[in-house]
């Protein structure tokens, strides 16, 4: 059975704080990768299918997202949730335009367009790791629909990328948050991890796709190694300015990793450079030299 695609539903809703420090200046969704902003090109892809409408969910710095509207004809739906829970709260805010849609990060990059107009039923993209791999691994019965996941594992297809929900487990699924929203143990999870204890009841299927068609970028220095202009050049006040005060070029900053306050706040970042560990408190902006670890 095919199945019309209603709309998409592009989550743009989070901090991305690991993408330290290019988050905190701008939203994830909103860098430039090869010439293209990530989640425009997105968008171009889903109308290039002939997608019929799609749904932007925003959250951090929501307000950096509104000329999407005016560009391309989107929605935009604002997630009041976003600080305090995890992106289940993003599907919450969208329940009632949720039917046979894709649901899509904003960070992906998609070498070659996987969208259709029509598709056969729910799926969740994934890419083949040959060996270890710490990403959240699926198996498959016999009819091709997932029966496990587990976060890391070894030689298996993991979750990367976009999904697409039919409107049986649309309605499944939303029948499930709405039953368990409320309770506290709900707010950090991600929408994944209250689908996996639901296996038998929520039916999707494994999309297989090739190495190098899906991109994600956790961090700068996987950007770097897809987009090498970031290289020289990472796009941030921040770090250009640590640049400058540590007499070195932006190329030999590496290693970036956030940390966060007690309340879960993005608090600063440490980095690399020459060898010596950094440290930088974005509300004093100062730097110091920390033990490397």
């Amino acid at each position: 059975m095919k199945y019309k695609v209603d709309n998409a539903v592009i989550m743009a809703a989070g901090t991305s704080s690991r993408f330290a420090p290019l988050s905190y200046e701008k939203p994830k969704a909103l860098i430039e990768v090869r010439g293209e902003v990530l989640i425009e090109r997105q968008i171009r892809q889903l109308k290039e299918a002939g997608v019929p409408e799609i749904v932007v969910v925003t959250g951090y710095r929501a307000e950096d997202f509104s000329y999407l509207r005016d560009k391309f004809g989107v929605k935009i739906v604002h997630n009041p949730d976003y600080l305090t829970r995890n992106n289940n709260s993003t599907i919450r805010a969208v329940s009632g335009l949720l039917k046979n849609s894709y649901v899509c990060s904003s960070d992906n990059y998609f070498t070659e367009n996987p969208f259709e107009d029509e598709v056969d039923g729910a799926y969740y993209a994934a890419v083949y790791s040959a060996g270890e791999t710490k990403e959240w691994c699926m198996t498959e019965d016999g009819d091709g629909f997932i029966d496990s996941v587990t976060v890391g594992g070894k030689d298996a297809w993991y979750m990367l990328g976009h999904t697409f929900w039919d409107e049986k487990f649309t309605r499944g699924f939303l029948a499930i948050l709405d039953r368990i929203y409320g309770e506290e143990r709900t707010a950090g999870l991600l929408w994944e991890s209250i689908y996996m204890e639901h296996l038998d009841e929520l039916k999707m299927k494994i999309r297989k796709y090739r190495d190098g068609e899906i991109f994600e970028f956790d961090t700068l220095d996987e950007l770097r190694l897809f987009d090498e202009s970031y290289v020289g050049d990472t796009r941030s006040h921040i770090l250009k300015d640590c640049a400058q005060r540590l007499g070195c070029k932006e190329r030999d900053i590496t290693e970036v990793t956030a940390f966060k306050t007690g309340d879960n706040a993005a608090a600063g970042f440490r980095f690399t450079a020459d060898g010596s560990r950094f440290e930088y408190d974005y509300e004093t902006k100062t730097l110091k030299g920390v033990d490397k670890k």
